[in-house]
C-alpha cells in the first residue's frame, strides 16, 4: 500500500506553505535545498515541517492539500497545533 502525505511547511517569513508528495523526506530534502528555483519556498528557506498526514487514497491527499490552501492562518494554525474543536468555529464567518 503506497501512502501519500498532505504536509504544512513554516517558512522563514512565517508563512505557511501546504502540499502533498507520496515521499516526504525526499520532498523535504527538495524543499530544504531549494532544488526547485521557481518554488514558493525557494525563498523562504528554511523551511521546517509543522504538519503532516497519511492516506492511502491520493485523491483523498490532493482533496485534503486543496482544502488546507483555502484555509485561513488561523485554521491552519488549530490544525497544526492539535486544536480539533476550534476548526468548525473557525469556518464560520462574522456578519457586522
Amino acid at each position: 500500500m503506497k501512502l501519500s502525505y498532505v504536509y504544512i511547511l513554516k517558512c522563514s517569513d512565517n508563512s505557511y506553505y501546504t502540499g502533498v508528495t507520496s515521499n516526504l523526506d525526499k520532498r523535504l530534502f527538495e524543499h530544504q535545498t531549494g532544488i526547485h528555483p521557481e518554488s514558493y519556498t525557494f525563498k523562504r528557506r528554511p523551511v521546517s515541517l509543522v504538519f503532516y498526514a497519511a492516506f492511502t487514497d491520493i485523491n483523498l491527499a490532493i482533496a485534503s492539500e486543496k482544502q488546507i490552501k483555502k484555509w485561513s492562518r488561523a485554521k491552519k494554525e488549530a490544525l497544526i497545533f492539535n486544536r480539533f474543536e476550534a476548526l468548525p468555529n473557525l469556518a464560520k464567518k462574522t456578519f457586522k
